[in-house]
């Protein structure tokens, strides 16, 4: 593969999954859409490091694996991370939307959850990942990845009880569709 194609074909893919991965990255994350970011430049420096070995079909579970990773990562070394200051601003400030009340709650109440389990619940039912495919991003069994995800919904509904209403068919309840709903806002 020439040094061209793969340039082309990675800004393609990165052109393409950005906003979808950093859309994960923000529910991984709780809401900080700073440590979001972080994460999502972390995923697609490791895949522009390994793309010669991506195969193309599984390329978005690569991508889950990886922000999957680096989320767990980020969370189990904390001391590794090194901030700079600096004495100047950036010449230009970024002002970010002021998240709802409902999105608050949303963010508050997955970041209770332990960082594995806020993980098997964004991947099962913000993005409908299979059971199998959950599994292998975060490197589990199938039944891991049932017993986290009931758990974690479980104090979903707790958390957040104006929302866990039986208000829709969907087995997960009304919870779950407000997550679905924060995400792609």
């Amino acid at each position: 593969m020439k040094q061209d194609s793969r340039e082309e074909q990675f800004r393609t893919y990165v052109t393409r999954n950005r906003g979808p991965l950093l859309r994960t990255a923000t529910l991984l994350a709780s809401g900080d859409s700073h440590r979001a970011e972080d994460l999502v430049q972390t995923v697609l420096l490791r895949m522009y490091v390994a793309w010669p070995r991506i195969r193309h079909e599984t390329r978005d579970a690569y991508a889950r694996r990886t922000l999957v990773n680096a989320h767990l990562d980020e969370r189990r070394r904390p001391h590794l991370r090194h901030e700079r200051t600096h004495a100047e601003l950036p010449d230009v400030v970024v002002e970010d939307a002021a998240p709802t009340d409902t999105e608050t709650a949303v963010f508050r109440a997955l970041a209770e959850l332990p960082p594995r389990m806020r993980a098997a619940v964004v991947l099962r039912h913000l993005y409908d990942v299979s059971v199998s495919d959950t599994a292998d991003a975060l490197g589990c069994s199938e039944g891991t990845v049932k017993s986290q995800t009931a758990r974690g919904l479980a104090q979903l509904r707790a958390a957040l009880p104006e929302l866990a209403g039986d208000g829709s068919d969907h087995p997960t309840g009304r919870a779950a569709d407000v997550v679905k709903e924060t995400a792609h806002e």
